[in-house]
């Protein structure tokens, strides 16, 4: 009965969303962005949602997406999500009020059995770019965003506190000033969203936001495909690429590709970080992980993608690991990459045309669309 009220709920959400047609994926389900194009100076949530023929959400009476469990189980994190994480807290960054936060997370911890985190006993927080509770206006297509936000990060942190902070709308300035919060009262912090990169993007004004050491702040990569976006590209974060994940009759009980529409390449300004070592981009490649995000193998309770799911999957992990505190910006994967003990090496796939190059295909190691792979536990972070 809560899962049927909450399809109920978030259905007349969507159905009320202007975003774009959807459009077909390879298994058949048609999926769709949840926020539509944004002018120059404003960033778009990546949220995917999957649904019927004629763009209304796909309503089932049981949940048809993975689980937590499920992304428990691909990323070995079970044993960890079960104890770990109580002391720590992941902000999500979001545009816009979701008014219904608070009750749509406590209906899908209830549906899959995770510990309450609500308002009243402490878990769960919900504030503006500034830290009051005057609450900007509301979205539509934000509010699903910030739905599925709340959802994966609980999903792989049931026990992490929950900070949901939202900026009074969807510019870099107002939502620059939202990180700046978030960072300042959270352990991790995970950002759905991006932008076209531009000329100035590395000033303080706007890189500046995600310049925070001792925090692990996680930005998707982007729903696009082959390209890249702010603020994934900064130095100071860690960019988050998507991956296709299913079950198959490997050890690990899963196997991964790239998804065709995560983000990855060569920054157009922002410089090269110490860590990074690859050749064939002179600045920020992109990405640096990666997890889940093809719709078509999408989170529950609707069925969601985007590497809108895969940037709070991962600060999720950085949250269990609970070493963000002595962690430098992304570069710990880095030199903690030992395939496949601490991370599953994505080898397969491609998300554009890009002349064969590893910046736009899968291959050993490191490349653009996964980045150093995917978690095998939290020893990489």
């Amino acid at each position: 009965m809560r899962l049927a009220c909450l399809a109920v709920v978030v259905s007349l959400l969507m159905a009320a969303s202007a975003s774009a047609a959807p459009r077909p994926g390879a298994s058949g389900r048609n999926y769709k962005k949840v926020c539509g194009a944004v002018a120059a100076g404003l960033v778009r949530c990546h949220a995917e949602l999957v649904t019927d023929a004629s763009g209304n959400p796909l309503v089932t009476p049981a949940p048809a997406g993975y689980g937590p469990g499920d992304l428990q189980s691909a990323y070995g994190l079970a044993a960890q999500s079960a104890t770990a994480g109580g002391s720590q807290t992941i902000a999500l960054v979001d545009a816009y009020d979701d008014p219904n936060a608070a009750s749509d997370l406590s209906v899908y911890r209830s549906q899959y059995g995770l510990p309450a985190c609500t308002t009243l006993n402490g878990c769960f927080k919900k504030v503006n770019q500034f830290g009051g509770t005057s609450y900007p206006k509301r979205n539509t297509g934000w509010a699903q965003e910030i739905s599925l936000d709340l959802d994966a990060a609980s999903a792989i942190c049931p026990n992490c506190h929950i900070l949901l902070v939202e900026a009074s709308s969807n510019s870099f300035a107002n939502l620059g000033a939202a990180e700046d919060y978030a960072a300042a009262h959270a352990n991790a912090v995970s950002n759905s969203y991006g932008g076209g990169e531009f000329f100035g993007e590395t000033a303080s004004n706007y890189e500046g936001h995600y310049n925070h050491p001792g925090v692990a702040i996680t930005v998707s990569s982007g729903d696009n495909g082959y390209g890249v976006e702010f603020p994934a590209a900064s130095r100071y974060v860690t960019a988050v690429g998507g991956t296709t994940l299913v079950r198959d009759s490997s050890p690990r009980g899963w196997g991964e590709t790239v998804w065709s529409g995560a983000g990855s390449g060569c920054s157009a300004y922002v410089p090269k970080p110490a860590w990074q070592t690859d050749t064939g981009c002179a600045r920020r490649t992109v990405a640096d992980v990666s997890a889940d995000a093809d719709p078509n193998t999408g989170v529950a309770v609707l069925v969601f993608g985007g590497t809108s799911v895969s940037a709070p999957i991962i600060a999720g992990v950085y949250a269990l690991a609970g070493n963000a505190g002595t962690t430098t910006y992304g570069s710990y994967p880095y030199t903690h990459a030992v395939y496949p003990v601490t991370l599953n090496d994505v080898t397969e796939g491609s998300n554009g045309s890009c002349g064969g190059s590893y910046l736009c295909t899968a291959g050993p190691d490191f490349d653009g669309p996964t980045g150093l792979g995917t978690p095998q536990t939290t020893a990489a972070f």
